[in-house]
């Protein structure tokens, strides 16, 4: 496939966390793409980072004259075309649970999402997080803790994968806002912020100027 013809329209790498995961899985996948970027002053991308309201734009997959949005659909589809990469696990039970914990990040954690909106280039020390969100974290640093002591790490199910994808962008969330957490979980956490494309997408992050004022505050 010639890389002019596939390519990933997202949105801010600063601040949509659906951009980051998709981007990620195609990364991950092994394919090759190019990056087409929606300016923050498109409206429906300013809704959907603001939580207004969703989006269909970001992440939008275009490969073999195919379009393919919503982020887990992008990751079914790149598992079709990309079976060598591995995204979700070869054993049935696996990729059963992978796709439960995957499924749980797309659809739950509102208060997270909500009280602790993705910002790479922000830093809020001693943020205080209600006890909703705190809840969320509770939940996805069980997830973690069971999946790692289930498949023996280093990444969620063994190798790196979908999962470890769809949740990057929370494990950036608790750098920007410094929430505590337990050493094997700090492990896992630098490791995945360690990881190449992760690395790579924070540092073009950091790089962008274009603000949004509302979640640039501490709040």
């Amino acid at each position: 496939m010639n890389q002019t013809t596939t390519t990933l329209t997202i949105s801010s790498r600063n601040y949509s966390s659906w951009s980051m995961r998709g981007w990620l899985l195609a990364r991950l996948a092994g394919l090759e793409f190019d990056t087409v970027t929606v300016p923050l002053d498109d409206a429906a991308t300013r809704a959907e980072l603001l939580l207004l309201s969703p989006s269909i734009l970001v992440p939008c997959l275009r490969h073999d004259g195919i379009a393919v949005w919503d982020t887990l659909a992008i990751c079914e589809y790149l598992n079709e075309i990309q079976p060598h990469a591995q995204l979700l696990p070869v054993d049935r039970t696996a990729r059963a649970h992978c796709r439960s914990v995957c499924g749980e990040m797309h659809s739950g954690f509102s208060a997270l999402r909500s009280a602790l909106p993705m910002n790479l280039r922000g830093h809020f020390p001693n943020f205080r997080v209600w006890s909703r969100a705190q809840d969320d974290i509770g939940r996805i640093v069980t997830i973690w803790r069971e999946c790692l002591q289930k498949y023996g790490g280093p990444w969620l199910f063994g190798e790196i994968g979908a999962a470890d994808a769809m949740y990057a962008p929370v494990v950036t969330r608790l750098l920007t806002y410094d929430v505590p957490i337990d050493p094997d979980i700090g492990d896992y956490c630098m490791r995945v912020l360690k990881q190449p494309y992760v690395a790579e997408w924070i540092a073009a992050a950091q790089s962008e100027t274009e603000d949004i004022d509302e979640l640039d505050m501490e709040f």
